[in-house]
């Protein structure tokens, strides 16, 4: 499980180019499903077929795309403007290294003036238009290949923290791809009557684009939703968070069907596996909030891992939360075959 998450989350799938990742996720999906696609727009989707006619569709999502940035200019000098895709912070820009996906890969870093040379607020105010990216090259160096439009990646680290805790790029929402593919395992050789739909989805960083695609075109009768929430840590409060090492976080409000999530926590009850609470009033900002509207309706489930420092190169989280989560989705998966219809309907 560990090494697919490093594997995973070291890879570049910005929004738009999620064909940069979606081979190497159709090629795992393609060991624990019958039939793995790649749509018009990326998203990987397996199947776990059961063979009985007309039954039920339990679709899993979890995005598989990562905020990134794309070049805007290239200056007399070699030096590259950019602009963000998705949910960047500027402060996080500074002095990181990048790569950029030109006519090949080309690494550079994120520049800014010295503190000897800033006036006024520039030490305090970080503009992204303001910041350029150097990779070594003159401009005439740079001419065919590097073009405005390319997209620009960060480049990863990969860090074993203490207590399983771990920390890299993109585990926003790489984590929840590798949850799926735990879930696939553990489910590879059960008989059910539901056929069960792992979907890597695309473009949710710039508006849940993927999986209001897929929802459309599968249909599930279930959709379970894993993304990433926010772990605790220094200055959020704790009603704000969730605790790393804690299980992961079930979602109740009116983006989640009640009866499901219920059953959902009974069965995290009875079966001793760790988990929290996510209070979600309203729209949950996950794919849970598109799928749950597609053509007539969808139930949804939506089951978050604890992450710090979300849309940094840290983000962190504990493999116990993988472990929990895949272990939830999958034994809930066994328990309510045979009872899907009915438990819609209570």
């Amino acid at each position: 499980m560990k090494d697919n998450l490093k594997t995973l989350s070291l890879f570049s799938a910005p929004p738009g180019r999620e064909d940069f990742a979606a081979n190497l996720i159709s090629e795992i999906f393609s060991k624990y499903c019958d039939s793995v696609t790649v749509d018009n727009f990326n998203n990987v989707c397996g199947i776990k077929k059961t063979g009985i006619e007309n039954s039920k569709k339990i679709a899993l999502y979890a995005h598989m795309d990562e905020i990134a940035l794309m070049v805007t200019d290239i200056d007399n000098h070699g030096f590259i403007s950019f602009i963000s895709i998705g949910g960047v912070d500027p402060r996080i820009l500074l002095s990181q290294e990048v790569i950029i996906h030109g006519k090949r890969e080309v690494y550079g870093v994120i520049g800014t003036k010295p503190p000897h040379l800033q006036i006024d607020n520039e030490s305090k105010e970080i503009i992204i238009e303001k910041l350029y990216i150097d990779i070594g090259m003159t401009r005439e160096q740079i001419n065919g290949i590097i073009r405005v439009g390319d997209y620009i990646t960060f480049k990863g680290k990969w860090i074993e923290l203490q207590n399983n805790i771990v920390s890299s790029k993109s585990l926003d929402n790489r984590a929840g791809v590798t949850v799926l593919i735990e879930v696939m395992k553990e489910l590879s050789e059960d008989s059910l009557d539901s056929q069960i739909i792992f979907n890597a989805t695309t473009q949710e960083e710039v508006g849940l684009r993927g999986a209001t695609i897929n929802a459309y075109t599968v249909e599930p009768d279930l959709a379970i939703v894993v993304d990433a929430g926010f772990g605790d840590m220094s200055g959020l409060d704790k009603d704000e968070t969730f605790i790393l090492g804690k299980g992961p976080a079930i979602g109740i409000g009116p983006n989640m069907h009640p009866v499901l999530s219920k059953e959902l926590i009974n069965y995290a009850k009875q079966n001793n596996i760790p988990y929290q609470i996510d209070v979600e009033p309203g729209n949950t900002g996950t794919e849970a909030w598109t799928i749950q509207i597609s053509k007539i309706g969808v139930p949804v489930l939506l089951i978050s891992i604890p992450l710090r420092y979300m849309h940094t190169t840290v983000e962190t989280i504990s493999l116990d939360d993988v472990i929990a989560s895949a272990k939830l989705i999958s034994g809930f998966i066994r328990h309510i075959q045979g009872r899907l219809e009915e438990l819609m309907c209570l």
